[in-house]
């Protein structure tokens, strides 16, 4: 059963705060992928306690950082069910898995952080990984 939105929320405002923009239908999906150039970054929220305690903390770490992406995204797994879905069908190499990281350059997926690299993880650290994408990818 999908989420209320009363509790998502405040997950949806944590990266809206930052800069990040929400996709909650396909049409943002596919008008986010159409109009990529530069460095896009794409995070697959999600209401699990990887996403609250490491991931959406480290993303906002991230953005803080002088090389960052043109441009962030969100969909929001378990809630937005068409729009995650859309944006999985860019990236179909790649199982399902939320809460994760997908940065493109120009358009093509240059690196990935799925789930099970966020978990047992803390925010810094994954923080830094991202930074170093970001900087790698410039």
């Amino acid at each position: 059963m999908p989420y209320s939105p009363l509790l998502v929320k405040p997950f949806r405002d944590e990266v809206v705060e930052v800069g990040v923009k929400d996709l909650q239908t396909s049409a943002d999906v596919d008008t986010f992928f159409a109009n990529q150039k530069g460095l896009s970054l794409l995070f697959i929220n999600s209401v699990c306690g990887c996403a609250a305690g490491t991931a959406r903390p480290a993303l906002r770490i991230a953005l803080q950082n002088d090389k960052k992406p043109d441009q962030s995204f969100s969909v929001f797994a378990g809630q937005d069910l068409e729009a995650t879905a859309k944006a999985r069908n860019y990236f179909p190499d790649i199982p399902p898995s939320s809460p994760s990281f997908a940065l493109f350059k120009d358009g093509e997926l240059v690196y990935f952080i799925p789930k099970h690299r966020i978990e047992s993880r803390d925010a810094p650290s994954l923080a830094n990984d991202l930074v170093a994408a970001f900087e790698e990818n410039a």
